[in-house]
């Protein structure tokens, strides 16, 4: 019984003292899924449920969820929030839901991620009963945590979920947005902040809006979990949010961030520009890379305008929004990654 933290030598409940706890960042994300028919799933995808605007009343009643953890779980903490984000993927009978709370304080906030995931799921299910009353809250649980003496925890069987492959999501902004991240392998040691650790953002109106799929950060997110790292997102934003989303990705100093997307001509495309503003030193020659490597097949890859570089000791590489310039991306930065880490890092000397 005394092992148990919220149990005393008794075995009876109580509030632990985190009086003596040093504060620090805390990070906890949390995911879960409301399984439905494919009937509501193109309702809510259109916007035609009887309560309207399903997923923007969903988001909001789990970030007042998370707010109100403290009077929903008795033996909670009262904390100081930071940021609550909740987040959605539509697949074709299935809403799946993410959330990711943050705060700095002595203790952590796994139960405001999980709160925010099943009160999202709950306002989910009341929104569409009207059509499936069957429809079934699942799988509601912590994927990773971050701060405070045991640093990095990542849950093994985050793949918990056999919804479209079992793959968790994440998007941002004032809509629900469509991309999707493939199931995260076992935890990797991490101390929270390092080289190893890796951030995916998509740039895409259309994906942040719901009218498209995202077809390059689940690859991507894929491909570095298998280089070793342990990885947040993909991350979605609109083009226009780009600057904002960036600032996301960097929380928390991760080794690597790679964008797609947003590095092209058109009006809208600022990837390059609001990459530019945060670079303290470039890496020409890695964007210069990759562009070459798409010319060889696409001529129009020439166009991308991404850029590569350093913001502080976090890696930043452009990539196109398409599935071939993220190949290409990936293949030049493949024998690439690690010695730019060490380098970085202040190791990785030619010999």
């Amino acid at each position: 019984m005394s092992d148990l933290s919220h149990v005393d030598s008794e075995g009876r409940a109580r509030m632990v003292d985190v009086s003596a706890k040093p504060e620090t960042a805390r990070v906890a994300v949390a995911s879960g899924v409301l399984r439905t028919t494919s009937e509501v799933v193109a309702l809510v995808r259109a916007d035609g449920m009887p309560k309207a605007d399903v997923l923007t009343t969903a988001r909001l009643a789990g970030i007042a969820g998370a707010k109100k953890t403290s009077e929903l779980i008795p033996l909670c903490h009262q904390l100081a929030l930071s940021s609550v984000e909740v987040r959605f993927e539509l697949s074709s009978d299935a809403i799946e839901i993410e959330a990711r709370a943050k705060t700095k304080g002595p203790t952590g906030v796994e139960m405001e991620a999980l709160t925010a995931v099943a009160v999202a799921g709950l306002t989910l299910h009341d929104m569409v009963k009207a059509v499936d009353p069957a429809a079934v809250l699942d799988g509601v649980r912590l994927l990773t945590k971050d701060g405070g003496k045991h640093g990095h925890w990542q849950r093994p069987d985050s793949g918990a979920t056999d919804v479209d492959a079992a793959q968790h999501i994440s998007e941002s902004g004032a809509h629900a947005h469509g991309d999707r991240t493939h199931t995260p392998s076992p935890a990797i040691p991490s101390s929270g902040e390092g080289a190893r650790s890796a951030v995916v953002l998509v740039a895409s109106t259309g994906v942040a809006a719901g009218t498209r799929v995202d077809k390059t950060g689940p690859v991507l997110t894929e491909w570095l979990t298998g280089q070793g790292f342990s990885v947040r997102g993909p991350l979605i934003c609109a083009d226009a949010d780009i600057a904002a989303g960036l600032r996301d990705a960097l929380d928390g100093a991760p080794g690597l961030v790679i964008t797609t997307g947003g590095t092209g001509a058109s009006p809208t495309d600022a990837t390059p520009e609001a990459t530019l503003s945060l670079l303290d030193r470039e890496l020409p020659g890695v964007a210069e890379s990759i562009r070459r490597r798409g010319t060889d097949t696409f001529p129009l890859a020439a166009l991308s305008r991404g850029v590569a570089g350093l913001c502080g000791a976090t890696v930043i590489v452009n990539l196109p929004g398409s599935p071939g310039g993220v190949r290409d991306g990936m293949a030049v930065l493949e024998p690439l990654l690690d010695h730019l880490l060490a380098q970085v890092a202040g190791g990785g000397r030619h010999e």
